[in-house]
C-alpha cells in the first residue's frame, strides 16, 4: 500500500514533470516559430518586446490588455501557448506563413472585444497562439481626398480623433464604443449614432489590405470583389488577417446636439417606449435615438424598482431644428430645449460613450476599454412594434435579475435603402430595430455564471413571439455560441448560426471561403465553414 504521503509526492513529480514538460514544448514552439518569423520577415523581430508566454511576468498583463468579458480571463480559461505583437505589417505576413507551416493554431485579435472571447481564446483547438495587432494602429486622414487608411489595431476613437485633428467636419458612420479595434469591428458590419444617416463602417470601406490564407498581402484589386464583399460584414477571423481599411469619410455639421431624457414606468414609460417603436424607424435620417432600459429604484419607495427608459441621441444638427423635428415626429418625449446639448461631433462621440462632461478629446488617444466585466450577451431584430402587454411582460423578467440590461438601436433611413446583398450585412429594410440584451455580474463562479446565463436564455426564450423570425436573426459582432458552435466537420450545423447572422448571404459566404481557404486555415467556433469535398 502507498501511503498518503508518498502518494502525494508522486502526484506532485507527476505535475511538476508534466509541467516542465508543458514548458518545454512550448519553448519548441516558439523558438521554431521565432526561426520561421526570420526566415520568412523582412524586418528583424525584437523577441523581448514582441512574445510574452506565460511564464513572462507580463503574459497575463499582456493577455489581459484589451480582453472585454471577464468570463474568458479566468484561470481554467485556455491560455496560449504565447502572444505574438508584430510591429509591422510583414510580421503578420510571416505569422500566417510560420503558423501554417508549422501546423500551429492562430487566434488574431484587433481591439479584444469579442463577446465570447474568440479573438484571444480557443476551446476547441489546441494549441493555440495569439496574434495581437495591438501595435499596429496609424490612422492616415486624407481630408481632400474623404478617405483614410487606418490599421487594424487602432480604435475607433483613435480614428474619430485622428480626424478630428485634421476637420471639424468630416467623421465616420462606426461603433459607439471607443476602444473597439477598428480592424474586427468593420468585419461585423459596425453600426453606429450615423448609421441612419451614413449606413454602417462596412458601407463605407472603399479598400483594404489583408493577409489571406496562404500568407499573401492583398488590396481589393488583388483580393476580388467577392473576397471583398465578405470581409465587409462577413464576421472576424474567417477570411484572413485585416492590416488595413480604406474609409470614406463623411460630412458632420460643425454643430450637433445631443441628449438624454429618461422616463420611468410611474411617468408612462411603457406607452412612450410603444410609440418610440412606431416612429424611430421613420424619424428624419439625422436624428438617431436609442433607448436604454434597465431596473432601478422608485422613487420614495423603499425596496421598490421600477423601469427606466432613456432616450439618447445624437443629432446632425442645431437645437432648434431638433425641436422642429421631434415635435412633428415624436412629442410624446415631451423634449425641450434645456434637454438638448449643441456641441460639436468630436464631443458627441464623448457624450454617447458616456465620458463625464469636460472630458477632452485626447481620451480618445488611450484606446483603453472603460468596461470590463463578467457578462453574457444576446441580441434581436424587430419587425412590428412589440405591444404593451409584451413589454409589461418583459419588465417582469428585468425585475428578476441583479444586473441586467437592454439597448433598442433605431433602423430605417438609410439602412432601408441598402440591399440586403450589398455586403454579408443583411438587416435592412423592413428592420424597425435591434436589441442588445446583456446580464452583467462581478464575481467569477461557475454556480453565479450559470444563474445569469439561465435568466437570459429564458428572457430571450419569451421575446420570440415579438422578433424577427425564420430565421430568427441575430448581429455577428454580438457573437453568442449559444446559437450554435462549428466543429468544422458539420456544414449544416454551421449553417443554424450563420443564418440568423447573414441570412441569405451566408450561402454565398461560404463559396467565398471555400475558394479563398479551402484549408479553413481561418476558423474558430463560429467561423464560415468550407464546403464538403462532394459539394465543391
Amino acid at each position: 500500500m502507498v501511503s498518503p504521503k508518498s502518494s502525494s509526492m508522486c502526484s506532485m513529480f507527476l505535475f511538476l514533470v508534466l509541467s516542465a514538460a508543458s514548458l518545454a514544448a512550448s519553448a519548441s514552439v516558439q523558438e521554431n516559430f521565432i526561426q520561421c518569423l526570420d526566415d520568412n520577415s523582412e524586418f528583424s523581430v525584437p523577441i523581448a518586446t514582441a512574445f510574452f508566454t506565460p511564464n513572462n511576468s507580463s503574459f497575463t498583463t499582456v493577455l489581459n490588455s484589451s480582453a472585454q468579458n471577464l468570463r474568458y480571463l479566468v484561470p481554467s480559461a485556455p491560455k496560449p501557448e504565447f502572444i505574438f505583437l508584430p510591429m509591422h505589417e510583414a510580421h503578420v505576413q510571416a505569422a500566417v506563413i510560420c503558423s501554417k507551416k508549422l501546423g500551429i493554431h492562430l487566434r488574431v485579435r484587433s481591439g479584444g472585444h469579442d463577446y465570447e472571447g474568440l479573438s484571444y481564446v480557443s476551446e476547441l483547438i489546441s494549441p493555440f497562439i495569439i496574434v495581437d495587432l495591438a501595435k499596429l494602429r496609424s490612422v492616415d486622414v486624407d481630408i481632400a481626398d474623404n478617405s483614410a487608411w487606418v490599421q487594424a489595431g487602432a480604435t475607433n476613437g483613435e480614428v474619430y480623433y485622428r480626424i478630428y485633428e485634421k476637420s471639424k467636419v468630416h467623421g465616420f458612420p462606426a461603433g459607439l464604443c471607443t476602444s473597439l479595434g477598428i480592424g474586427g469591428h468593420i468585419t461585423g458590419g459596425a453600426y453606429g449614432t450615423m448609421m441612419r444617416k451614413y449606413g454602417l463602417g462596412a458601407d463605407n470601406v472603399i479598400d483594404a489590405r489583408i493577409v489571406d490564407a496562404n500568407g499573401n498581402i492583398l488590396d481589393r484589386e488583388a483580393m476580388g470583389e467577392d473576397h471583398f464583399w465578405a470581409i465587409r460584414g462577413g464576421g472576424g477571423a474567417s477570411f484572413g488577417v485585416i492590416l488595413w481599411w480604406k474609409i470614406k469619410l463623411v460630412p458632420v455639421p460643425e454643430t450637433v446636439t445631443v441628449f438624454t431624457v429618461t422616463r420611468t414606468l410611474e411617468q408612462g414609460g411603457t406607452k412612450l417606449l410603444y410609440k418610440w417603436q412606431q416612429v424611430a424607424d421613420k424619424l428624419d435620417e439625422d436624428l438617431f435615438i436609442r433607448v436604454i432600459i434597465s431596473p432601478a429604484p422608485k422613487a420614495g419607495a423603499k425596496g421598490e424598482k421600477t423601469i427606466t427608459t432613456s432616450y439618447n441621441a445624437l443629432f446632425l444638427g442645431g437645437a432648434d431644428r431638433l425641436l422642429q423635428v421631434m415635435k412633428g415626429s415624436f412629442p410624446e418625449l415631451g423634449l425641450t430645449k434645456k434637454d438638448c446639448l449643441e456641441t460639436s461631433w468630436i464631443k458627441s462621440v464623448l457624450y454617447i460613450a458616456q465620458f463625464p462632461s469636460g472630458t477632452p478629446p485626447e481620451v480618445l488617444l488611450q484606446g483603453k476599454s472603460t468596461f470590463k466585466n463578467y457578462f453574457k450577451a444576446k441580441s434581436d431584430f424587430v419587425r412590428e412594434p412589440i405591444p404593451e402587454t409584451g413589454l409589461e411582460g418583459l419588465w417582469q423578467r428585468l425585475f428578476q435579475e441583479d444586473s441586467p440590461l437592454m439597448i433598442f438601436n433605431p433602423y430605417g433611413g438609410m439602412m432601408s435603402k441598402i440591399p440586403e446583398s450589398e455586403i454579408p450585412f443583411p438587416h435592412r429594410n423592413g428592420t424597425l430595430f435591434k436589441i442588445q440584451y446583456v446580464t452583467l455580474w462581478e464575481e467569477p463562479g461557475d454556480q453565479i455564471q450559470a444563474k445569469h446565463f439561465d435568466w437570459i436564455r429564458k428572457l430571450y426564450n419569451y421575446m420570440t413571439p415579438y422578433v424577427s423570425s425564420f430565421p430568427r436573426e441575430a448581429y455577428v459582432n454580438y457573437r453568442d455560441l449559444d446559437l450554435g458552435i462549428n466543429n468544422h466537420t458539420n456544414f449544416v450545423q454551421a449553417s443554424s448560426w450563420g443564418n440568423r447572422y447573414f441570412k441569405d448571404n451566408f450561402d454565398r459566404l461560404v463559396k467565398v471561403k471555400s475558394k479563398v481557404d479551402p484549408d479553413n486555415f481561418f476558423r474558430h467556433e463560429q467561423s464560415i465553414p468550407v464546403l464538403p469535398v462532394s459539394s465543391k
